[in-house]
């Protein structure tokens, strides 16, 4: 069976590109995401993978290994605390798809959680003849009685909305269902939401999220909803959201104009009023009467001037009546500085919870208001690693916040109101870490700029150029790269200690440009005709491990997903004699095309539009669809995607191996028929995916 599928392989492979010079167009078919060409080339080359990669008695211990570590009972869950109870989605051998589950959070705080099933998915998914993935659920404060539920069939963005009453753990037949679609839906009361969904012809922007935002009421149907705003389809989405501090609230209406700008505003009494933000401000919240609002530039507001990174709070009619507004309705809360990255902020009856970063390690601060003067204090929490806010009760304002680092397990710490913070949770350590050290180092990019990156290794390492290194980044969208523990729901590297470290590899995380390490600056550095920038960081980087001799080109494997994908892909077509392996997951990869598939219209304020002469000129520079060359030697390279995947196109992963195929690279392949962007629903598709990888690494770069 095998050799029928991978000589119908070739045989497409042949039929689509003949011989000689390929063209894009070549390649269009494999955009069919369901077409049946398609999938037999999805399955042939599956098929050749399994049996090159999966078949090893390699693989089948990694495998296992990996199963293991993100599959143990000991694992350290995220979880989410509505009203009495915390929440938490539980994955095992036995529910693949998880148990959604709760206990009284005065049980889980003294370390006896009783916990009782929410919703079964592999029950459900039984019953309807579906693989649900769970995708939330949003309930109603203070009550936290009446919720929307959220499932995806496979795990894509596209997701079916139930009402479901957290009192009587039954769906609500009558009540605020909605059919698979990329909808928003957000409550205002028990009888009000506000919604965008797929309302017909129209109904959506160009890059396939809702464009209207309309007020549904109970018992009516979802299209008689009331509209209140329509945004213009080049518009990323359109949004509808009530805020509430326990004493006041406000309605706003956001229209996401591009990925990183949007335009506010106020509704009160069904009028709209424009909010005289910046484009580029976000409202994280809502506390004591005001906006909490981050500056991602500069911004001059009735002659005062508040830099790029600061953080306020505003009295909404400021905003709608500037002309009005005194001194005293705005207050500079947190001015940047270096000290002090702020990377999350949330509210709470306490005050304001901020975490920050400094050169990529985080320390917690609560802001609190004192007659009006707002004041911080540090919060006794570990830092040196990742630090993250968990959820808070709302009613107390006590909170949990999470911590791990590359070497230490996730650990969940609970914050009383008095701000004593106990321990109640950590996680099993899945591998040795008493061997290993983790070092800071710095290395130079072409224009100068010092980009940090960590590396994990044996204690006893010898710098001999020779030791198998594996680097993991992504480089773009603001998003952050943080110390985590290997096997932890924030590892997106895999059980990379297990898998990795113990069989005598170095990890490393590298935070280059792109990310918002360093404040929104270090973003927007790289943004449309710099992004090359983010690919020299890379490139410098790998360089600086060969300078060091931890490593050297041969033994040195780069790994990146999504954007992170286009990253690897970008910089092995770049300097393929930096890397000896390369893994790509989920990623964008034809740069002219990318906008016109699903959700990539979303992203032209990061990349630019190729449609535009000028930004194709920088796009084509580094497109890796394009740019890849029969006549070049690339190192290995694993693509991975989902079928699912409905926000980047499995088209450009199929496109890319194929053409590579064609031309006669080294390329393994492996598509997951469910699991959206995350590439996978249950922990044994994770596990399978992870140890492929691996299995390539192990393969080629000792």
């Amino acid at each position: 069976m095998f050799r029928y599928l991978a000589c119908f392989s070739l045989l497409l492979n042949l039929l689509a590109c003949s011989k000689g010079q390929q063209t894009a167009e070549d390649y269009q078919w494999l955009e069919h995401v369901d077409g049946k060409a398609a999938i037999a080339w999805v399955d042939a080359n599956n098929s050749e993978t399994d049996a090159r990669l999966g078949k090893s008695a390699l693989y089948q211990s990694l495998y296992q290994q990996a199963l293991a570590v993100i599959s143990s009972p000991e694992r350290l869950p995220s979880i989410h605390q509505k009203g009495e109870y915390v929440y938490n989605l539980w994955q095992d051998a036995e529910h693949p798809r998880g148990l959604y589950r709760r206990s009284l959070a005065s049980d889980f705080i003294a370390k006896s959680p009783v916990w009782q099933t929410v919703i079964d998915l592999d029950a459900l998914s039984a019953a309807e003849n579906k693989q649900w993935v769970f995708k939330g659920l949003n309930c109603l404060a203070p009550e936290y009685r009446h919720c929307l539920m959220s499932l995806s069939e496979g795990g894509g963005d596209t997701i079916e909305v139930r009402e479901f009453n957290a009192e009587t753990l039954r769906f609500v037949a009558q009540g605020f269902n909605l059919a698979a679609a990329k909808t928003n839906i957000d409550w205002i009361d028990e009888n009000q939401v506000y919604l965008g969904t797929d309302f017909g012809a129209d109904s959506q922007t160009n890059s396939g999220y809702p464009r209207q935002v309309r007020l549904w009421s109970r018992g009516t149907p979802f299209t008689d909803a009331k509209l209140l705003y329509s945004a213009d389809k080049t518009s990323v989405s359109a949004s509808g959201h009530r805020y509430k501090d326990g004493q006041y609230s406000v309605d706003i209406i956001t229209d996401a104009t591009t990925f990183w700008e949007s335009r506010y505003h106020l509704l009160v009494n069904g009028e709209l009023s424009d909010i005289a933000l910046p484009p580029s401000a976000t409202i994280n919240d809502f506390i004591k009467g005001q906006l909490l609002v981050s500056l991602k530039q500069e911004w001059q507001f009735n002659g005062r001037i508040f830099p790029e990174g600061a953080v306020l709070l505003i009295r909404p009619q400021a905003l709608v009546t500037p002309e009005k507004a005194a001194a005293h309705d705005i207050t500079l809360l947190i001015e940047p500085s270096t000290e002090f990255i702020v990377e999350e902020l949330h509210t709470s009856p306490r005050g304001i919870i901020a975490i920050g970063l400094v050169d990529v390690k985080a320390q917690a601060r609560l802001y609190t208001s004192i007659n009006g003067a707002w004041r911080f204090e540090a919060l006794d929490l570990p830092s040196v690693g990742s630090l993250s806010i968990e959820t808070i009760d709302q009613k107390s304002g006590a909170f949990f916040a999470r911590f791990e680092d590359f070497l230490t397990p996730p650990s969940l710490y609970y914050i009383d109101t008095n701000l004593k913070s106990q321990l109640v949770a950590a996680q099993a350590a899945s591998f040795d870490a008493s061997q290993f050290k983790v070092e800071q180092f710095f290395a130079n990019s072409v224009d100068g700029t010092r980009v940090p990156y960590f590396a994990v290794m044996k204690k006893d390492i010898e710098f001999n150029g020779k030791n198998p290194t594996h680097i993991f980044s992504y480089g773009g969208f603001r998003v952050s790269l943080k110390p985590s523990y290997s096997g932890s729901y924030e590892d997106l590297n895999g059980a990379y200690g297990k898998l990795w470290l113990e069989r005598g590899g170095v990890f490393v995380l590298a935070n280059i440009r792109g990310g918002g390490e360093y404040g929104p600056a270090w973003h927007s550095a790289v943004l449309l005709e710099n992004r090359h920038k983010a690919y020299e960081d890379f490139e410098a980087v790998a360089q600086d491990l060969t300078n060091k001799k931890i490593t050297s080109a041969k033994h040195l494997g780069i790994e990146g997903r999504s954007n992170g994908g286009l990253l690897v892909a970008a910089t092995m077509v770049r300097h393929p004699e930096l890397y000896g392996a390369v893994i790509s997951g989920v990623p964008l990869l034809d740069m002219q095309r990318y906008h016109t598939l699903l959700a990539g219209a979303s992203w032209m304020a990061e990349y630019g539009n190729p449609d535009i002469e000028s930004n194709w000129q920088w796009l084509k520079a580094y497109s890796p669809f394009q740019n890849v060359g029969a006549d070049q030697h690339y190192p290995p390279i694993l693509f991975y995607t989902s079928t699912k995947d409905d926000r980047v196109h499995p088209g450009h992963a199929r496109k890319m191996a194929a053409k590579m195929k064609a031309q006669g690279h080294s390329v393994e392949y492996y598509e997951n028929r469910e699991g959206g962007h995350g590439g996978s629903s249950t922990k044994e598709q994770l596990a399978k995916r992870i140890a492929l990888g691996y299995t390539l690494l192990w393969q080629t770069l000792p």
